[in-house]
């Protein structure tokens, strides 16, 4: 998934104004990006700091980070809605589809303008409509299929209304924010299971309790679905997210 998510991080650095000598938070960091492409940005001279609500979820993310050559983000655990940084402590503040995610957004928004210095911005990426998001559409309509349908997916598009996240941000204090839609289209290898990690990640709380042979069929479908949009050995997978920035 490296190509597409370049292609994220780099519209969504840039939404968040990052340059040389910035100090970047970057919140629900995960595995590690966007925040080990923004501490190259940012340069010897700047500061990234990514972090996560669960430790585990940022080990891969340190071990990446010490194997990197040149400037690289230390990582910290930190509850959105209680970041545990000084006021206006930094230039930006991203979050890679981790937002949607918060039960308390009002309060996350709230800390976010906090941490960020006047003038500050804070850049959030979200998932566009579910139908224009190749890889959780076709998968989940699989699993439906197979185990009907119970919404697993919604959290990911609680933000999929343009406009939505905006309104969020305006009440909790931001005084101005603007949108861009992006919708990359991965190139994935037809008869390759790319769409395994996306498929655990989303519906590993409902598949723990299959047998091998329904979880067997269940791929075998997911596979099929992918191999027959294949072109040339090559599987199009659009994408559709949405940067909303305020400041």
């Amino acid at each position: 998934m490296a190509d597409l998510a370049d292609k994220l991080n780099r519209p969504l650095l840039d939404a968040a104004g990052l340059t040389e000598g910035h100090r970047l938070l970057d919140l629900a960091s995960g595995a590690g990006e966007p925040a080990l492409s923004a501490a190259r940005r940012a340069g010897p001279d700047g500061l990234v700091v990514g972090s996560d609500l669960v430790p585990g979820m940022m080990a891969g993310a340190v071990r990446r980070a010490r194997s990197v050559e040149g400037p690289a983000p230390t990582f910290t655990a930190a509850d959105m809605t209680a970041l545990p940084f000084a006021d206006a402590a930094f230039d930006g503040v991203t979050c890679r589809f981790g937002i949607m995610f918060v039960p308390g957004v009002d309060s996350a928004l709230r800390e976010v303008r906090r941490v960020l210095r006047p003038g500050g911005k804070a850049a959030f990426m979200v998932w566009g409509p579910r139908a224009g998001n190749g890889l959780f559409a076709e998968i989940g309509d699989v699993v439906a299929d197979h185990l009907g349908e119970d919404g697993s997916l919604d959290p990911l598009f609680r933000f999929a209304k343009p406009g939505l996240l905006s309104e969020v941000m305006r009440a909790a204090g931001f005084a101005e924010t603007s949108e861009t839609d992006l919708t990359p289209v991965r190139k994935a290898p037809a008869g390759q299971p790319f769409w395994r990690a996306a498929l655990d990640m989303s519906f590993g709380h409902r598949l723990g309790g299959l047998s091998a042979e329904r979880r067997k069929a269940l791929e075998q479908d997911i596979a099929k679905r992918f191999d027959a949009q294949a072109v040339d050995g090559i599987v199009p997978v659009p994408s559709h997210a949405r940067i909303v920035v305020g400041w």
